[in-house]
């Protein structure tokens, strides 16, 4: 079950009318909270992101499923069915025994997972799978968002790392 906290600012994220991923990052953001504080751990980091949007689309943010052939089928199907639930208005019950067994697995896992290093070696590996053009629009796109004390703030980093890396 998510916290109040992170549904309010999915919520928030939808009325400043922000994509379902990035709504759905804020439940990403809180998986990797729990594996820091040790509630439980993760095999991965990619299983740590698995979980936070599967708890997203559970909670109603309209992130749709993999298209066909870009994950695999079981992977699809879940995230299918996750989305369904979340669009539902009823709830099913969940089993508490259930609910146990998972906590328990995810218990016995390490805290790795969200380690900084380990996030950002995941999100290096995502990019490197996007053409140049992909993440150059993607880039533009965060900009468009960014007010004009977060732009020139980003400028001042990208000339710090560019002066960095032509020593």
């Amino acid at each position: 079950m998510p916290e109040k906290k992170t549904i309010e600012r999915a919520r928030r994220d939808r009325r400043q009318g922000k994509s379902p991923s990035t709504q759905a990052g804020e439940f990403v953001r809180e998986e990797f909270h729990h594996i820091r504080e040790g509630k439980h751990g993760a095999r991965s980091t990619k299983q740590a992101i698995a979980i936070g949007l599967s708890k997203a689309r559970r909670a109603g943010v309209r992130m749709r499923p993999p298209r066909p052939g870009t994950t695999s089928e079981e992977t699809r199907e879940h995230a299918e069915r996750d989305f369904e639930k979340g669009q539902s208005e009823t709830r099913p019950r969940i089993s508490p025994r259930r609910s146990r067994a998972v906590l328990g697995a995810l218990k016995r896992e390490g805290t790795s997972a969200a380690s900084p290093e380990a996030i950002s070696r995941q999100a290096h590996r995502a990019a490197r799978s996007r053409s140049p053009s992909e993440r150059r629009g993607a880039a533009l796109k965060a900009a468009r968002s960014r007010t004009h004390a977060e732009r020139s703030q980003s400028a001042r980093k990208a000339a710090r790392t560019r002066k960095s890396r032509s020593r």
